[in-house]
């Protein structure tokens, strides 16, 4: 009886450290996709604000040229 209480206690040991590293490098990695996610808005953002520079740019220039003439 005594031998069957210590493998269990073993095998309970062996569990528990084994779960919190795992919840340790799961927390690890949403922070690493959250990161890369900001990144992405931030360059979504960037290439969005150029567009509308440039858009708004050449309405403006074309406006100039059609009151020119």
């Amino acid at each position: 009886m005594k031998k069957n209480d210590q493998d269990t206690s073993f095998i309970n040991t062996n569990i528990a450290p084994n779960k919190d590293f795992e919840a340790d490098k799961i927390k690890t990695t949403n922070v690493n996709i959250l990161l890369n996610r900001v990144r992405l808005d931030q360059k979504r953002t960037l290439r969005k604000r150029i567009v509308f520079s440039i858009i708004l740019a050449g309405l403006v220039s074309l406006l100039a040229i059609y009151f020119i003439i």
